[in-house]
């Protein structure tokens, strides 16, 4: 393709309604799944990256579907290739849309065609080896996200912003300082946004300098104007139809490393400078940290916006039954039954029981998926939940495990990486992990 005139015309202006319209008829979601989801390990050992529970009710990829359908965009196609069975059921039963509307949420899964026997290679090969599902809809825009970020975002802003610009790919960036700019990839752009260069993670003070946001975009974004900004890429983008065609017509892998720097010297690509809360939550530190920030008095991230809900499975449980204790900024999901126990800073997931004079603190107990007693619950193990006079700290319960009475679980003393006997536990960036299904004898200290 050849290169874009120096003054295109300007584009039409769009009023609300319009780019609702346009999101809700032309703009296809696409959310990566991610790979073997390594980072979140044992997280991901029986089930893929976007399933992984979050916030005590909820799962990962919630987090983008919802953005998507609070901000009209109805036609959404998930991609996954690593232990999709769980995945598979949550969308299924969260994700119903009317038999008049043509909304969907549906899995793609990695799989052997005519064409090609690989599977997905990285973000960019992902889109291109479903591009023939994509392109079969009359779609005009292409919205890629990621499925593993915490964050709340309009998206008809952000296709406002693509039209209005005239742009052919528009990229979500937020406003880092000069500590966080060299973890990011970062987008040097001109005084009307359009992206110049993309350099990956610059280390030196010398790489960093051209980098920094033009005054009249801190200006209008009201952020100090004597203080260096530099615009990170969020991972979240759009493309128009010809230019994610053309983008992808090559084997390059992944669109941050591959394909967005290719692109930038061949088609308008633009900015769109996101100003809220926004965290990678990929690794097992920052998703802790991020569910543990939940349980604030004001936490960064809030989900009680009853203007933008967060969707999920609706389970249709009973209400938190508490038989005594001491509970401190917590959050208790459905069906969790209590005894005198005592949860500090702390989330509970759904169908949690913990035995009395327990105690828990800064950990994240993703819950069950049954009752003892239910007719799914296995007969050749104890039921799940948290047994009597246990302490547990820093760590991350998986669903469905059983803790014995008397269970200590801490990573003090203990290495920030390591592996436990046996697949017990696993210890993660200072966080001790039990993969689901564990069960954990009494008396046990860990």
């Amino acid at each position: 393709m050849k290169n874009p005139p120096m003054f295109p015309a300007a584009p039409p202006a769009f009023n609300r309604f319009e780019t609702e319209a346009l999101l809700q008829r032309n703009t296809l979601g696409i959310i990566m799944g991610g790979g073997a989801g390594t980072r979140l390990f044992p997280l991901t050992q029986d089930r893929a990256k976007p399933a992984v529970p979050l916030a005590g009710k909820y799962r990962l990829v919630d987090i983008p579907i919802s953005n998507c359908i609070n901000s009209g965009v109805r036609q959404v196609y998930v991609l996954t290739q690593f232990n999709s069975a769980s995945l598979n059921r949550h969308i299924s039963r969260a994700y119903k849309f009317d038999l008049f509307s043509s909304g969907f949420v549906e899995i793609l899964a990695a799989q052997q065609t005519s064409s090609g026997v690989e599977w997905y290679q990285g973000t960019a090969d992902a889109v291109r080896q479903n591009l023939k599902n994509f392109t079969q809809g009359k779609y005009e825009y292409f919205l890629i996200l990621s499925g593993d970020q915490l964050y709340r975002m309009d998206f008809r802003k952000f296709l406002a912003k693509h039209i209005q610009s005239n742009a052919e790919i528009t990229i979500a960036t937020i406003p880092v300082d000069g500590k966080r700019a060299s973890s990011f990839g970062l987008m040097q752009t001109n005084a009307t946004g359009r992206i110049l260069n993309f350099v990956e993670k610059p280390k030196t003070p010398e790489a960093l300098k051209p980098l920094e946001m033009p005054k009249e975009i801190l200006r209008e974004l009201k952020l100090p104007e004597n203080e260096p900004r530099y615009e990170a890429n969020m991972g979240i983008y759009v493309f128009n139809r010809q230019a994610l065609i053309e983008a992808l017509d090559n084997d390059m892998a992944d669109f941050g490393k591959h394909i967005i720097p290719e692109a930038i010297k061949k088609y308008r690509v633009h900015s769109f400078p996101f100003q809220g809360y926004w965290e990678d939550i990929g690794t097992i530190g920052s998703f802790f940290e991020a569910n543990l920030d939940l349980c604030s008095v004001v936490p960064a991230f809030n989900f009680f916006d009853s203007q933008a809900p967060i969707y999920t499975h609706a389970r249709f449980l009973p209400a938190t039954k508490i038989n005594g204790g001491h509970i401190h900024h917590a959050l208790l999901s459905d069906g969790c039954i209590l005894t005198e126990a005592t949860i500090e800073r702390s989330i509970l997931g759904v169908r949690t029981v913990v035995e009395g004079n327990s105690i828990i603190k800064e950990s994240v107990i993703m819950g069950a998926d049954f009752y003892a007693g239910a007719t799914n619950c296995p007969t050749d193990r104890p039921p799940p939940g948290i047994g009597k006079g246990c302490k547990i700290e820093r760590a991350i319960v998986d669903k469905n495990v059983h803790v014995g009475d008397g269970v200590v679980i801490t990573p003090r003393g203990k290495p920030d990486h390591m592996d436990g006997p046996d697949g017990m536990f696993y210890i993660r960036d200072g966080i001790i992990v039990i993969p689901k299904n564990t069960v954990i004898p009494p008396g046990t200290w860990i």
